[in-house]
C-alpha cells in the first residue's frame, strides 16, 4: 500500500485537543465541541482497527465533521501534531482522494476540505484498499496458481496432494473474484453499487 501517512505515536489526550479547541476563536463551544472531539477519538480509534495510522484517521475526522476547508496550521492546532506529521497526513488523504485541495479567495495557503457524501466517501475507500490489498493479492494468488501443475501419474500421491493443493488455491480464487466483482459494483462510478447496497437494504427491513 503507498504510504498512508507513517505511523506516529498517538495523538494528544482529548482534553489537550479540547483545551486547543476553546482557546481559538470562531469555534464550536460545549456539548457541540465534545461531541466534535468525540468522533475523531471514535475516528481514529476505528482507523487504527483498521490498520490505517491513528494519526491519518483522526485528521480524516476533523476535515469531515468540520464540514469547511482548513489550512495546515489549523489542522497543527487543533490535534496537536507537528508540522511534518500535518503535511504528510494531508497529501496521504488526497492520494486516498478522501480530501482535495482548495484555495480561498484572497488567502494564499491552501486548504483541505473533505468529501462530504457518506456515499462517496465509503465509495472511496474501498476502491483504495481494493486497490492497494485485494488487487495485488489477486495477482499474487494467480501466479501461484499457474505454479501448481499436476504430475504426470495421476495415482501417484504426489499428484493427489498437488491435487488438493490446487483445490484450495481454486476455491480462494473464486470467493476473491467473486468479493473482487461485488466490490466494482460497489464503487461504480454510475452509482450501481448504491442502488444494488439500497435494495438489498430495503429487503433487509
Amino acid at each position: 500500500m503507498p504510504a498512508p501517512a507513517p505511523q506516529q505515536p498517538d495523538g494528544p489526550s482529548r482534553s489537550r485537543r479540547r483545551s486547543a479547541s476553546r482557546g481559538a476563536g470562531g469555534r464550536a463551544s460545549g456539548e457541540l465541541a465534545r461531541s466534535r472531539e468525540r468522533f475523531i477519538d471514535i475516528w481514529g480509534q476505528m482507523g487504527s482497527k483498521w490498520g490505517i495510522p491513528r494519526t491519518m484517521a483522526e485528521v480524516h475526522a476533523l476535515l469531515f465533521i468540520e464540514g469547511r476547508p482548513l489550512n495546515t496550521d489549523e489542522v497543527m492546532q487543533r490535534l496537536r501534531i507537528s508540522r511534518g506529521n500535518a503535511s504528510m497526513t494531508l497529501r496521504a488523504l488526497a492520494d486516498w482522494s478522501l480530501v482535495r485541495r482548495t484555495h480561498l479567495p484572497g488567502d494564499r495557503k491552501e486548504y483541505y476540505v473533505a468529501e462530504q457524501d457518506v456515499w462517496k466517501m465509503f465509495r472511496t475507500i474501498v476502491r483504495e484498499r481494493k486497490k492497494r490489498e485485494i488487487d495485488p493479492l489477486l495477482e499474487a494468488l494467480r501466479d501461484c496458481r499457474a505454479e501448481s501443475t499436476v504430475p504426470a501419474r495421476p495415482r501417484d500421491i504426489e499428484a493427489a496432494s498437488a491435487e488438493q493443493h490446487n483445490r484450495r488455491l481454486d476455491e480462494l480464487l473464486n470467493f476473491m473474484h467473486l468479493f473482487d466483482a461485488l466490490s466494482q459494483r460497489f464503487i461504480s462510478p454510475t452509482g450501481e453499487g448504491l442502488d444494488v447496497a439500497a435494495r438489498i437494504l430495503s429487503k433487509a427491513s
